[in-house]
């Protein structure tokens, strides 16, 4: 099982990717890894070079690089020739933390889209504080800044899919992100969507959902177009670290027995801060590719490369996308 990693994406790349790779490498004995970048970049963070093969690349798309221009302009850089490699058949699937914009057209343009798949979505997968389920997958989280009624309804398929057969949920619910529960909320984009949703009697779709419920547990899978989706995801992940932040200033400033109510409550604490990791779920999925493709964080350290990896790992292993093209092949029209 080889992955093909852009080793220059990402605030601290080669760095952490390199250091992600090898935690990844030595957990996993079936997994190889392909590393795109200036070699002597890698080398310098590379410990072991045990099942790792690094192939020197000139060139790096940055994270203000114009995506589409980039990808068709800097041919030898290392998310270019990452993704060739999957194309190839070289590698089974792609990693990259660095610009997402250009992993998305290097994804569309040189991997490809599934047939019937018009616009792949950028899945997520979040954490439930409450339902059967202690997670969630939402998308669209920034593949499409504009979506259409199709493509709405395609993402909802997509996440469907992904829930059953990669997160294990039955009869995954589906809900609408929406500014409102109510049938009749949201502007023509939603409310057609809703309709559309409603009569495809192959998906339990429970309604619309508001962003304050997203983390109650109410759906285990949230529909919605990038730009909202994007928005969404940023606010939840900020919102997080700042309620810890604030937790834990607040117990420092709070005198002697603040701190020792704190000490007490350490415990405590760490599950709540383990229950918020999203990170430990793995990365940002693009479903509607012809192969795996995973978006790490721009600012990951090792460990949630690390995640990422091992996603990708159960990914290869699921034989995800031939099946995700084989169920929108067959799956019956409305």
């Amino acid at each position: 099982m080889k992955v093909a990693i852009d080793a220059m994406g990402g605030d601290y790349a080669p760095e952490k990717i390199v250091q992600g790779v090898e935690l990844a490498r030595d957990q996993y004995p079936d997994l190889r890894f392909i590393l795109f970048g200036k070699e002597s970049k890698i080398k310098a963070f590379l410990k072991n070079g045990e099942r790792i093969t690094i192939v020197h690349t000139d060139s790096e798309i940055a994270m203000g690089d114009e995506p589409v221009r980039a990808v068709r302009q800097k041919k030898t850089s290392s998310l270019v020739l990452a993704a060739q490699a999957v194309k190839d058949g070289k590698a089974d699937a792609l990693f990259s933390a660095g610009n997402t914009g250009a992993l998305l057209a290097a994804s569309l343009f040189i991997i490809g889209r599934i047939k019937g798949v018009d616009r792949p979505g950028m899945t997520t997968t979040l954490p439930a504080l409450a339902g059967p389920e202690d997670s969630f997958t939402m998308l669209d989280v920034g593949a499409n800044a504009e979506s259409k009624v199709k493509n709405m309804h395609q993402f909802a398929i997509l996440g469907n899919f992904y829930s059953a057969n990669v997160m294990g949920v039955t009869n995954p619910r589906i809900a609408l992100l929406n500014n409102g529960t109510e049938e009749d909320k949201g502007d023509p984009l939603h409310k057609e969507t809703y309709q559309i949703l409603s009569d495809d009697t192959h998906l339990n779709f429970v309604g619309n959902i508001e962003s304050r419920e997203l983390l109650n547990g109410k759906a285990d899978v949230v529909v919605t177009d990038g730009f909202t989706g994007n928005a969404v995801l940023k606010n939840t992940e900020g919102t997080a670290l700042s309620m810890l932040k604030l937790l834990k200033h607040t117990i420092l400033d709070s005198g002697v027995q603040g701190k020792l109510g704190g000490l007490l409550l350490k415990p405590a604490f760490k599950q709540v801060q383990n229950k918020m990791d999203y990170s430990k779920h793995g990365g940002a999925v693009l479903l509607g590719v012809k192969a795996p493709v995973v978006k790490a964080h721009g600012s990951s350290n090792e460990i949630q490369v690390y995640h990422a990896l091992r996603q990708l790992r159960s990914m290869v292993a699921a034989n995800l996308t031939k099946n995700l093209a084989d169920y929108f092949a067959t799956r019956p029209k409305e």
